[in-house]
């Protein structure tokens, strides 16, 4: 019954937008693409703000006299608040409208990296630094859905597939450009300085950019009615903001306790989330310790990550054609995520078995590893949407808190693994952890209809659709 009235809600909104021009699919697809570039250029700089510091943790450890494992604080508090943030911002602009809520959030979040650039103790830049990540998660969380406000389900695929890289293009970024901030400066403080300059270029960009979301969009114009039509539309939503923020609250754990189909494409993720953070830590210890490169030199081996991220996007566009061509089953979305998923052990493997041979191995390990990752996401990402679609919002905020967990937690235990293994052992022991989950999405493929059949939350077809909804990274 709850879904009948949701659909036919989604009706009548659809037909209410029909010859409106503040509808997205009336605009101009021209204009769409361009809308789609910069929402991913935002991700792109939110993501970016998480791990750029990692360009050098050197000189807030010698500033403050603080250890590495209090030093990787920095990242690992960020990507917490990455984690807290969605609970509060989703259903927020379920009631506001994305736009408003992306401006306030992203504002106070370039705000905050002005007291991280003058902080005068490592107490002050932490707590900074995790307000950063809880504010700026409003991006991660609303971009996805965002993107698929604008098209139609038949163009959504292509936006999504070229979208999927962009919460990973940006942390590896980070380190890049940190390194040679710290190396053209010597001073970790430009770092965050540089970074709110950025943000804030994209926040007077968001600024500038008209509401997406369609339930807002039909309630504003059936509220500017001098006598409404449709009361359903004109109070939209029907439940009240704190109702909406206690189900984000609860729901998503529940579905994580009783879904394993969400908790495993969960833990999947943030497994892979969580080894592209430890490597913020693994490759200055290999390429800084061991091959004595300075900050600047070890953010340009990162470049190896993008070059795989940037295969992997020729061929999300492949994928997709196959799923718009098969039976267009949640499970036809894995796939892709089977062909993926073994570069990742392979790509672990090769960081740390060749990473006291020459400097150009490990540095090369991080093709095959952009590779999969970016191939992995896109379709564990697309698997949990088709099958949660009526519970999506909740299904995707339980990823993004398991997720940023593992983000958050990887930083701080990875340089003295690294120390005490070695990085032969350490990346060996990774390597054998990426290579025991590798079955999931094939276990899944077989028996993932059979799991959603008994399931209270899961659909049991892309067909019983209401909603469909796509997240950030």
């Amino acid at each position: 019954m709850v879904e009948s009235d949701e659909s036919s809600i989604a009706t009548k909104i659809e037909a209410s937008l029909y010859d409106d021009p503040s509808n997205p699919h009336n605009w101009s697809k021209t204009f769409r693409w361009i809308y789609t570039l910069l929402v991913s250029a935002l991700v792109i700089a939110v993501a970016f703000g998480s791990s750029v510091i990692s360009g050098d943790r050197t000189g807030v450890m010698t500033e403050f006299n603080i250890s590495p494992t209090v030093s990787a604080l920095q990242v690992s508090l960020m990507v917490f608040g990455f984690g807290i943030g969605p609970l509060l911002w989703s259903p927020l602009s379920e009631h506001l409208g994305r736009r408003p809520v992306y401006i306030f959030a992203l504002g106070v979040y370039v705000i905050f990296n002005i007291p991280c650039a003058v902080a005068r103790n490592i107490e002050t830049l932490l707590v900074c630094r995790f307000f950063s990540g809880f504010f700026a998660s409003v991006v991660l969380t609303l971009a996805g859905g965002t993107i698929s406000d604008l098209f139609d389900n038949e163009d959504r695929g292509a936006a999504i597939a070229y979208f999927a890289a962009a919460p990973y293009a940006g942390p590896v970024l980070g380190p890049i450009v940190g390194g040679w901030i710290s190396v053209g400066t010597h001073s970790w403080r430009w770092i965050y300085w540089v970074n709110m300059m950025f943000v804030g270029v994209m926040w007077i960009v968001i600024c500038c950019l008209p509401e997406t979301y369609a339930p807002v969009l039909a309630r504003r114009r059936e509220k500017a009615k001098s006598t409404p039509e449709d009361p359903e539309i004109a109070n939209l939503p029907k439940e009240s903001t704190m109702t909406t923020i206690k189900n984000m609250l609860v729901r998503p754990f529940v579905m994580l306790v009783t879904e394993p189909i969400l908790l495993l494409m969960s833990l999947y993720i943030a497994i892979i989330y969580a080894l592209l953070y430890g490597f913020f830590g693994s490759f200055p210890i290999v390429f800084g310790e061991i091959w004595g490169f300075n900050s600047g030199i070890v953010g340009l081996m990162f470049i190896g990550v993008l070059i795989g991220v940037a295969f992997a996007l020729l061929l999300t566009p492949r994928f997709e054609k196959m799923y718009v061509n098969s039976n267009k089953t949640p499970e036809d979305r894995l796939p892709c995520m089977m062909f993926a998923a073994p570069f990742i052990p392979i790509s672990l493997f090769i960081f740390g078995w060749t990473s006291h041979a020459h400097w150009i191995g490990p540095a090369i390990a991080g093709i095959p590893f952009g590779f999969g990752m970016v191939l992995v996401y896109y379709s564990a990402n697309n698997y949990i949407i088709d099958c949660f679609s009526h519970y999506c919002a909740s299904a995707l905020a339980a990823k993004t808190v398991v997720r940023s967990g593992g983000g958050a937690a990887f930083p701080l235990f990875i340089g003295p693994m690294y120390h005490n293994l070695g990085s032969q052992w350490a990346s060996t022991l990774l390597a054998f952890i990426s290579l025991a989950i590798v079955p999931i999405p094939f276990a899944f493929y077989k028996w993932g209809p059979r799991i959603r059949a008994r399931s209270a939350a899961a659909t049991a077809s892309p067909e019983e659709k209401i909603e469909n909804i796509t997240s950030s990274s």
